[in-house]
């Protein structure tokens, strides 16, 4: 396996990561609203990521940093189609940040019931667009011989793009409802764990459409076929857990769905890294868009030492904070 190849893994995994652990942070932020009926409530919900929330977006933007330095002319190329999106992504961003710091800044209802749908609006627009931007990875786009985009804003939001969307927001709402059936208990676990009862049947069904729906070359066929009934198979597969509420093997099935997911979409497009709707020539791939070896050499080195490090620290703090939230916690948010 060339330093190419190993580069485009660890991409892989990395936005792994960041699926199965903002997709429980998304989802948990769009259902606040709907879960908590009161302050409380709501602020039992908040400090379910409250902890974690911010540390599981640096899975996103080691993502995005290591695409820069280990695939510039993908990261340029990218960035650069997906502007007006990635814009509405980071607003979605700072409108839940800022209103998980500043909610309980003030006790007016009127002040922290703002800011609950504020929270819920900004987990809604990344975990929508992040699933356009991977459907839009599998479908190609009209990049011309440079790399450059040659489309407009009609071309990202295809019928094909918006279903992968809806699949990703689904799956982080099963995954965000199953998350707090874990962290919490009585009327706020029970209405989780009813909501992730309905909400994974239509997850089911995009997913099933937009998996009949994939474009597949030739040569992978058989092992993307086997990654996606594997991944419809473990997102079926808790609807009988959930039955005998065994919660914590529903969340892993459904975190592990997540996985496939992405595991999917990176087969499906590899060895490119962009797939030119306007000719195969056009394609960038893992050799074309790379940095240089002596380049690619030193990040190697450097995530041999570091990820390690940061991995064993993110299970610490999950470990630290492993508890239920309860009215008599110790509510920080």
């Amino acid at each position: 396996m060339d330093l190419n190849t190993l580069w485009f893994l660890l991409i892989g995994v990395l936005f792994a990561g960041f699926f199965v652990l903002e997709g429980f942070d998304y989802g948990v932020g769009m259902l606040l609203p709907f879960l908590g009926k009161d302050d409380t409530e709501r602020r039992i919900i908040i400090n379910t990521i409250g902890p974690v929330w911010d540390g599981n977006e640096v899975w996103l933007l080691t993502a995005g940093g290591a695409m820069f330095a280990a695939f510039p002319a993908w990261y340029a190329s990218l960035f650069s189609a997906f502007y007006i999106p990635l814009v509405a992504f980071l607003l979605g961003l700072i409108l839940r940040g800022v209103g998980l710091e500043f909610r309980s800044k003030d006790k007016s209802p009127k002040w922290r019931n703002l800011w609950d749908w504020l929270i819920a609006f900004g987990s809604f627009l990344p975990a929508l667009l992040i699933g356009v931007v991977f459907a839009n990875l599998v479908r190609g786009l009209p990049f011309n011989s440079r790399a450059i985009f040659a489309g407009g804003v009609l071309d990202l939001v295809s019928p094909f793009a918006l279903l992968g969307g809806l699949c990703s927001l689904t799956l982080f709402l099963t995954q965000g409802a199953l998350f707090l059936s874990l962290k919490t208990e009585a009327e706020i676990r029970t209405r989780a764990i009813r909501f992730a009862t309905i909400i994974r049947y239509l997850a089911f069904a995009l997913l099933i459409v937009l998996y009949a729906t994939f474009p597949v070359s030739s040569e992978n066929r058989i092992l993307s076929q086997v990654l996606r009934v594997l991944t419809l198979v473990t997102f079926a597969a808790p609807g009988w857990l959930m039955r005998k509420e065994r919660m914590g093997w529903s969340f892993a099935l459904s975190s592990l769905t997540l996985v496939l997911f992405v595991v999917t979409v990176f087969q499906a497009i590899f060895p490119n890294v962009l797939i030119s709707s306007l000719g195969e020539n056009f394609n960038l791939t893992i050799h074309t868009a790379s940095s240089s070896p002596y380049t690619l050499t030193i990040m190697s080195f450097v995530a041999l030492i570091f990820v390690p490090l940061v991995l064993v620290y993110q299970g610490w703090t999950y470990w630290i904070f492993r508890k239920r939230i309860t009215r008599n916690s110790n509510i920080i948010y």
